[in-house]
């Protein structure tokens, strides 16, 4: 794909929304999502303050140099500049209608700016990395869950030519990055994802005032990489890499705000009980999980435990910017109970107690026996159970039972 091409994202329309309505946007999520490229088209001027010359500029006279740039401005790298934040706070108080600013930049300055003058003047908007969806140009319209909320399974469309539990390892392995998804080839992509790395343990952390040592933090990534989507506890973790409870903790803390990991939270009800409350960890990309954990593609088809974490990690990076976008806000869990008895791998909270449940499979003909926590979650919450998703490998989707369907991982993009 050429590099001029651009990629709509299904963050598109909301980042429009934002700026329509508000006075500046920061524009955050993973290093090399394609922040800036993104928020480049909503804007009429640009700073780049990742330009020494123009970053001196602008660091003389913060104020003098917002007032001379056609809004909206897109502030680029603000944190080599970071007095330009005041600047924006003291316009916004001056002027607050909307559509003046937008702000991208690395995440870590955003943690470790000490006064944060954008409080209450600043919305902040997360892109996540590229989906399949978004890779194959499918954004307009309706996505998978808006037809799980309203029961038509009619309108789920899966893809013409067939797609097999080969294809969706390889979908996995092109990775959410827009430089290695769109860009390069399968052997270089692997060394843009080492060296990411190793940007992440030498100097990301450090940034953000976490000087721990590279090799042991490179290390624990490796762990997260074989156990993504899984629930290893903390003195698991801890003995595998030879590092204590604290450290544990630093460096998921750290690493969930640099969005290179997703700790998701158990579902809890108090219509349930003996519910495991350990958090799910996932590499929040598919394809960094397997170069963390110095493992390829062979490896994956050769173990399928492997593959049932890579599906399911694969699956639910198809499924933040999904979950981003409803209204009213919706969080991602996970559920299981104490012994395992039953275990759902994603579980949607819609608010207001109502939720979708969502199983993942690398089978391509599950039975209603795959889709049996799913039925039990159903039966346990009655009405406030909206819909449960068997995704799986084969081509068709089809009913598995009341407010149940099997549903191929294609239809997330088709």
């Amino acid at each position: 794909m050429p590099h001029s091409s651009y990629v709509r994202r299904l963050a598109d329309p909301r980042l429009a929304e934002l700026l329509a309505d508000l006075p500046a946007v920061m524009v955050t999520g993973p290093r090399a999502a394609g922040k800036t490229t993104t928020a480049r088209r909503l804007a009429n001027g640009m700073l780049r303050l990742d330009d020494p010359a123009l970053a001196a500029v602008v660091a003389a006279d913060p104020d003098a140099a917002l007032r001379r740039m056609t809004e909206p401005v897109l502030i680029d790298e603000w944190q080599e500049v970071p007095q330009v934040l005041g600047a924006v706070k003291r316009a916004v108080d001056d002027d607050p209608r909307p559509g003046r600013f937008l702000l991208t930049g690395s995440v870590e300055a955003d943690l470790t700016t000490g006064m944060w003058p954008g409080t209450g003047r600043v919305v902040r908007a997360v892109l996540h990395g590229l989906t399949r969806r978004e890779i194959v140009g499918a954004v307009d319209g309706p996505g998978l869950l808006d037809h799980a909320l309203l029961g038509d399974l009619d309108a789920v469309r899966v893809p013409t030519a067939p797609v097999n539990v080969d294809d969706y390892v390889a979908f996995a392995v092109g990775s959410g990055f827009p430089e290695p998804a769109l860009r390069l080839q399968p052997a270089t992509r692997w060394d843009w994802l080492d060296s990411y790395l190793d940007h992440v343990v030498t100097r990301d952390v450090m940034a953000v005032g976490h000087a721990r040592d590279p090799v042991r933090l490179r290390r624990y990534l490796e762990v997260l990489g074989l156990s993504t989507a899984g629930m290893p506890t903390d003195a698991a973790l801890s003995d595998a890499v030879g590092i204590d409870k604290r450290t544990v903790e630093a460096y998921d803390r750290v690493l969930t705000n640099l969005f290179l990991i997703d700790s998701l939270p158990a579902w809890t009800s108090n219509r349930l009980s003996r519910l495991v409350k350990r958090p799910k960890r996932y590499l929040t990309d598919p394809a960094l999980a397997l170069s963390a954990a110095r493992i390829g593609i062979e490896d994956v088809m050769r173990d399928a435990d492997l593959l049932g974490r890579l599906l399911d990690t694969f699956v639910a990076a198809q499924l933040r910017p999904e979950i981003e976008l409803l209204r009213p806000r919706a969080r991602l869990h996970h559920l299981r109970t104490e012994g395992g008895r039953q275990e759902i791998d994603l579980v949607v909270d819609l608010g207001g107690g109502r939720v979708i449940g969502i199983e993942i499979k690398a089978g391509s003909a599950p039975s209603s026996r795959d889709g049996r926590h799913l039925a039990w979650l159903r039966d346990e919450l009655g009405d406030a159970f909206v819909r449960g998703i068997l995704f799986h490998t084969g081509p068709q989707p089809f009913d598995l039972g009341d407010r149940i369907w099997a549903v191929p991982i294609a239809a997330l993009w088709s």
